[in-house]
């Protein structure tokens, strides 16, 4: 075999074809694209605890603000947070323990009220009207140096309201 033959074998071996080298990018390119539809799933299973935001621990303001015997609406912590008329602050997830509706405060009527069903709710959560099977979820609260924070972050089921799940200042 002569020099020149082993030059043209070798020179014809290292050139890719056309369709060769489309194929290549095309492969290369979905395998980005791939990665990049697997990273965004990723950050989308990712839980949310930023500070002051669902699922994370939410400043609700000082504990002189809330008026006894009132409730008080987060809508970005997605609970109520209701003071007694002897002090005690209760957060009530806003969530319906039927199907999961968002239920809202109807003053005039003094209950809460899911829009899908029709269950009622009492002024401490309590099911007043099925077909809610129990009282609405709570959130932990902690009074820190005159603020009421609520931890978002893990509702607590109940049976009913006990007078035990009020934290006083």
């Amino acid at each position: 075999m002569t020099m020149s033959t082993i030059n043209k074998a070798l020179s014809s071996e290292a050139e890719i074809s056309r369709r060769n080298f489309l194929k290549l990018g095309a492969g290369v390119l979905g395998g980005l694209a791939l990665l990049e539809l697997v990273g965004v799933g990723l950050m989308f299973l990712e839980p949310r605890s930023l500070e002051g935001e669902f699922g994370g621990v939410v400043n609700a303001g000082p504990v002189d603000s809330f008026p006894n015997g009132s409730i008080t609406e987060f809508p970005a912590g997605r609970f109520f947070l209701i003071r007694a008329e002897d002090g005690g602050f209760l957060a009530i997830y806003r969530r319906c323990t039927h199907l999961g509706c968002s239920v809202s405060w109807k003053p005039e009527q003094n209950q809460f009220v899911c829009p899908c069903h029709g269950s009622h709710f009492d002024f401490y959560g309590d099911v007043e009207n099925p077909p809610a099977p129990r009282a609405l979820d709570t959130f932990a609260i902690h009074i820190e140096d005159g603020m009421v924070k609520v931890d978002t972050s893990r509702p607590q089921t109940r049976e009913e309201f006990e007078s035990s799940q009020f934290v006083y200042a």
